[in-house]
């Protein structure tokens, strides 16, 4: 299963569409956050069941926004086989 998840970049120009990026995972108290490394976007925050089990994706958008530029970064989300 694929999975999409927005980030926020503050700079134009730091990936491009088709890279793969990883990222980092924050913990705060009641939530988690993804950092595309090296510290080129950020996410929002997400609950424990929101959790990313992938920690590299591929840039599959980048929006040009009046609120910034903003990442859409695709994640394979799919369990490992179980053997």
């Amino acid at each position: 299963m694929m999975r999409t998840m927005e980030f926020k970049m503050e700079r134009e120009n730091l990936v491009s569409i088709g890279d793969t990026v990883k990222v980092t995972e924050g913990v705060l108290p009641s939530s988690y956050y993804y950092t595309a490394e090296p510290a080129i976007a950020m996410s929002g925050n997400y609950a424990y069941y929101e959790r990313l089990k992938s920690r590299e994706g591929i840039v599959r958008d980048i929006l040009d926004t009046p609120r910034g530029y903003f990442l859409q970064i695709e994640f394979d989300e799919e369990e490992p086989e179980k053997r």
